[in-house]
């Protein structure tokens, strides 16, 4: 069984963020294997797409927390605008931190998880504080946008100056990104349904500051240093494969997987079908199961801190 929560919470400038849990009943009063934060895509939210992927881990174990940005799902903000990128992997951070410091949290492996867009989020937050966080799972990260997504270096130059005048208008030349995110027909019908997913054209400044977060992983992809795993469909028309397999040659993490697959496409956690996702989240889990098995170097001090604070109160 697991038991599924909703709250809000305030931002620091005062918006109204929609954040959820998935956490498996207690059974013998048996702890969580681990925390499991997600982050979810561009125009996507967590409480209805990702939710097939939180029980997945929940059922497996896993304590699980999800969160809207501003802009997105069911959180406060202009549809499907992202004014500054920074300030919302500051929200991601703040919250995702809270939950972490949690008395009951204490002394438990904490893991990240990003799709798409929210791979961007994940790295963003491992740069912002790289000795808190003990794992990533990468799927399909947007370390660079594919090719067949991009508009045309003379259009982007073009609205990049439009950028500083009209940043909330809906102009950007695009693909229709449901169309090749996601492979199984129903899976597109329920995005397309689901009210709180984004569907217009990208907005100017969002399109700005998602082409510069992209560039700007792709340069330092050597700086990181957590441990990771990263999975990406070989047909992927969003992201760049490539430069997940880049990620993967180039950074300075000791302990890092890449995951290729045949004829899979960008939506790998709940766009395929369910004998592919069953290899997807088998390779997930299983990873995660062999790291929340063992302390690190940080879980090692948190304890001797928590057991030398116990000891000084006796």
């Amino acid at each position: 069984m697991v038991t599924y929560k909703e709250d809000y919470v305030l931002n620091s400038r005062g918006i109204q963020l929609f954040t959820c849990s998935w956490k498996p009943e207690a059974e013998l009063h048996q702890e969580p294997k681990a925390l499991i934060f997600l982050c979810h895509g561009y125009a996507m939210e967590s409480s209805i797409t990702m939710s097939s992927t939180a029980m997945r881990l929940a059922n497996a174990g896993f304590a699980v927390y999800g969160m809207d940005y501003e802009g997105h799902g069911k959180s406060g903000g202009l549809n499907g605008y992202v004014k500054k990128f920074d300030d919302l992997v500051l929200d991601v951070s703040s919250h995702y931190s809270s939950i972490c410091e949690m008395e009951e949290n204490k002394g438990k492996m904490r893991f990240l998880m990003g799709e798409s867009m929210g791979g961007a989020v994940v790295l963003l937050l491992a740069r912002k504080k790289p000795d808190f966080w003990d794992g990533a799972v990468l799927v399909a990260p947007m370390c660079k946008l594919a090719e067949d997504i991009k508009p045309h270096p003379m259009v982007i130059s073009f609205l990049t100056k439009l950028t500083r005048f009209i940043p909330t208008w809906k102009i950007v030349p695009s693909n229709d990104i449901i169309d090749v995110a996601f492979k199984e027909s129903h899976i597109r019908k329920q995005v397309r349904e689901n009210e709180y997913c984004y569907k217009g054209r990208p907005r100017l400044k969002t399109a700005h500051q998602l082409l510069m977060v992209s560039l700007d992983l792709e340069k330092n992809l050597h700086q990181v240093s957590m441990p990771f795993i990263v999975l990406h469909g070989e047909d992927d028309k969003v992201t760049d494969q490539n430069v997940s397999k880049l990620l993967y040659e180039v950074a300075s993490s000791s302990d890092k997987t890449f995951k290729l697959y045949p004829n899979m496409w960008h939506g790998l956690l709940y766009g395929e079908s369910p004998e592919n996702l069953t290899i997807v989240f088998s390779d997930i889990i299983n990873w995660l199961n062999e790291r929340a098995s063992v302390k690190n170097q940080r879980l090692e001090t948190e304890l001797k801190h928590m057991n030398d604070g116990f000891s000084m109160h006796k």
